[in-house]
């Protein structure tokens, strides 16, 4: 049973999960909104990595409109020192979009 336990184990880190691929209508949104210039899913520029915040927050659903509001109001020190533009020209509805889609990713 061990010895079976152990082939499963090793076959698992052998074939590592890989996330979904990530949805290329919210990529181009977020190119549109000029969000990549800052962020990545999965590495940190300037701004966290998309990852980290739907860590942060994803199980915390009444986070979704302060999320909004950061992003349109800008902000700093959540994430470092590092200070986050506000992104008044990008339409409220859109960032709540990206928003609601970065905390559903894994």
């Amino acid at each position: 049973m061990r010895l079976l336990i152990c082939a499963a184990l090793l076959t698992v880190a052998a074939f590592p999960v890989r996330a979904a691929p990530a949805d290329p209508k919210m990529l181009e949104l977020a190119e549109k909104s000029r969000c990549l210039q800052c962020h990545d899913i999965q590495a940190k520029i300037s701004g966290p990595p998309w990852i980290e915040v739907a860590r942060r927050y994803r199980d915390t659903p009444s986070m979704v409109e302060p999320l909004v509001r950061k992003v349109r109001e800008g902000g700093s020190g959540v994430w470092g020192d590092e200070i986050m533009s506000p992104n008044k020209r990008v339409p409220e509805q859109d960032i709540r979009t990206l928003v609601r889609w970065i905390l559903t990713l894994e």
